[in-house]
């Protein structure tokens, strides 16, 4: 393979981004599950729940994350800088998601021991491996059309993992137990543990590294971290970050409380019934003998599909109008499908799925844009200081990322105590009787709340600087400089 060539082949763009779709059979695992495991299954108190996951997140998010990215930033191989972190953790990765979900019968106190333990190990490694994973996205190619282009597969991959995970791991997790949620999780996660270590591999060996530093580029850790300080666009993007994940992790893990304490069952089973009718006629059979689970992965499976249509024009909107500007109007309108939640009955269950459908769709066109944004800043770096620091650049994604889970999970747990849920601490099968209360907490925790950050962050793009128009003329540039390197 030509490595000076900037074009990337659809075959490696298939390669790349089966790394996301293996990372994210754990990242959405966590973001739709992690709370409601702890409480409901593990049997952890709310309360304990949300401080491991809260401190866990944010000693990953502030300590494991620039660390890594300093680390990678310096790697030197045959193999280049982000890929041998990717060969390295694929086996240890799958082996601590498999281990932070299962559950050893050990003493209240020897639990919170474990979940803290696995938790801290999981997170550390899933910033050992997607950290220069994204990185690598920054130095596949300098083309930023190819970027968009590679960002577009890279999502593609992630709706797929999310797809399974949302909508047929809670009826699996089921059918594989036989209700007993405990041994059905473990099983389904043995499965994802291999098949995403498989992907992780697979990633490794299909792509290659074009952008390499000249071998006169010198820089030391405080340099680098100096740079960042003074990079606002970066400073917005680390902040920008933060928020999306809060969103995502509030609303991703409080739908499952949503269902099971709001949503009027008897109109969920009459709303999903002629659905299931039609797809057993096309041979497609996902109901199970819980008519929640089935609902809620119809309910999160209508929204994935339409986010994938959104990631497919966000490609052709983000060339046409720059990716700033892009991303700003779907954040935008996509948050309105999430607070209009707030005035649904919980017999309103077909417009539940519109909107979850409508703000899938207008969400779908944001979500490549964002990492291809993170590239642009690393661009935007070197074209200011004449120095390429990738990995330390993508830590932004990544601290913002794990700051955001973990803050989002632990206001979920919080927030719920708040309005007086009763977590299932036995660990057994079935559901506590829950106040009236909880219900209006559910309800509040997949509208109002998860809306507030989105709509902080729709106001700091407009302090986000690199419009369609810097971006060309910082393409240009570097494009000019490192044909006379």
């Amino acid at each position: 393979m030509d490595l000076k060539s900037q074009k990337v082949s659809v075959f490696e763009k298939i390669g790349y981004s089966l790394g996301d779709l293996a990372a994210n059979l754990v990242f959405q695992t966590l973001i739709t599950y992690l709370a409601y495991f702890y409480t409901d299954i593990y049997g952890l108190k709310n309360t304990d729940a949300s401080i491991i996951m809260l401190a866990v997140g944010l000693v990953a998010a502030f300590i494991f994350n620039p660390i890594i990215g300093a680390l990678a930033d310096r790697t030197n191989s045959k193999w280049g800088k982000f890929r041998p972190w990717i060969l390295y953790t694929a086996i240890p990765l799958g082996v601590v998601a498999f281990l932070a979900f299962s559950t050893p019968h050990f003493s209240y106190k020897g639990k919170l021991i474990y979940a803290a333990v696995t938790y801290t190990f999981l997170l550390l490694l899933y910033a050992s491996s997607n950290l220069p994973y994204s990185a690598l996205s920054g130095v596949l190619t300098g083309e930023m059309s190819e970027r968009n282009s590679i960002s577009s597969y890279r999502f593609i991959a992630v709706m797929f993992a999310q797809f399974f995970v949302q909508v047929f791991m809670l009826p699996i997790i089921e059918y594989a137990g036989h209700g007993d949620k405990a041994v059905g999780i473990e099983a389904v996660m043995t499965w994802l543990a291999i098949v995403g270590t498989v992907m992780l591999l697979i990633t490794f060996f299909t792509t290659r590294e074009r952008i390499v530093p000249t071998a006169e580029q010198k820089s030391s850790l405080k340099e680098d971290l100096s740079d960042l300080t003074k990079n606002k666009p970066w400073l917005i993007m680390l902040s920008l970050t933060i928020l999306i994940f809060v969103t995502l992790a509030m609303k991703g893990g409080s739908y499952v409380y949503y269902f099971n304490n709001y949503v009027d069952k008897t109109a969920l089973t009459n709303f999903i019934s002629p659905i299931l009718a039609l797809l057993g006629h096309l041979g497609i059979n996902i109901s199970g003998s819980d008519p929640v689970a089935t609902g809620f992965g119809l309910f999160n499976g209508g929204g994935i599909v339409f986010q994938l249509i959104g990631i497919g024009l966000s490609k052709k909107l983000a060339d046409k109008y720059g990716k700033r500007d892009v991303y700003r109007f779907g954040l935008f309108v996509s948050t309105i499908f999430i607070l209009i939640f707030y005035f649904f009955a919980p017999t309103s269950v077909a417009l539940m799925f519109c909107s979850q459908i409508l703000h899938g769709f207008f969400y779908g066109i944001t979500v490549p844009v964002l990492w291809a944004m993170i590239a642009d800043v690393a661009d935007f770096s070197e074209w200011r200081t004449n120095r390429r620091a990738t990995a330390i650049i993508f830590s932004a994604m990544m601290v913002g990322l794990k700051a955001g889970l973990s803050i989002g999970g632990s206001l979920v747990t919080w927030i719920l105590h708040l309005y007086g849920y009763i977590p299932n601490e036995s660990g057994a099968a079935g559901h506590a009787l829950q106040p009236e209360s909880v219900a209006t907490g559910a309800r509040m925790l997949v509208s109002v709340y998860p809306s507030i950050p989105f709509l902080i962050g729709v106001g700091l793009l407009f302090f986000y600087a690199i419009d369609k128009k810097m971006e060309v003329k910082i393409e240009a540039d570097l494009k000019a400089r490192r044909a006379e390197k």
